[in-house]
């Protein structure tokens, strides 16, 4: 049975709901990048980097191709950097309206 597209739009926010995974996003979003590039920047071990990148590619936002004996990530669609950008936007206004509240019960 196929899945609703609201189903669908569930799936991917789960895909993106790791922070290692919006980071590589956001790296990916910059140029296509080598997982040996990858580990360095993100600060993972390579198996635990290969199950973020395999699970982003299950859900069709990152897609691999081999260059010799490296294999290169990109990112499938760059309007995902909206979405993210619309996450940041929302979370840096709740930080915004808590620190307000707290101010004010001083």
């Amino acid at each position: 049975m196929a899945l609703s597209p609201r189903e669908l739009e569930a799936d991917l926010l789960k895909a993106l709901g790791h922070p290692a995974r919006l980071q590589i996003v956001e790296i990916l979003a910059q140029e296509d990048t080598c997982v040996c590039e990858l580990m360095p920047q993100l600060g993972l071990e390579q198996s635990n980097l290969s199950q973020h990148l395999k699970l982003l590619r299950k859900h069709g936002v990152v897609t691999a191709r081999r260059e010799g004996s490296r294999v290169v990530y990109s990112l499938v669609n760059r309007s995902l950097m909206k979405l993210i950008a619309a996450a940041s936007e929302a979370v840096q206004e709740h930080l915004e309206r808590v620190s307000a509240v707290a101010a004010s019960r001083r």
